[in-house]
């Protein structure tokens, strides 16, 4: 299931990113979208993780944290 967050800290990684969900189960892949023209962060990214049960509960538990003073974003990515 692929993951949408939004609202990420500007410093967050990719490595940092998968971190979060890790604890819930595997994670196969954390990208954290960086703007082309000044590699900085875009403040969002995608998390992927092939147990769909696994991905609910990080949704559900991570939806509304707060990471380093900002509440972030975890929803399921619309189909695009």
């Amino acid at each position: 299931m692929k993951i949408f967050v939004a609202s990420l800290p500007f410093e967050i990684d990719d490595s940092e990113l998968k971190g979060f969900f890790e604890p819930f189960g595997e994670v196969s892949s954390a990208k954290v979208i960086v703007d082309k023209a000044t590699g900085r962060s875009r403040g969002f990214g995608f998390v992927d993780m092939p147990d769909e049960g696994m991905a609910k509960a990080a949704i559900a538990q991570l939806d509304g944290a707060d990471v380093d003073g900002r509440t972030i974003v975890v929803k399921e990515s619309e189909k695009q």
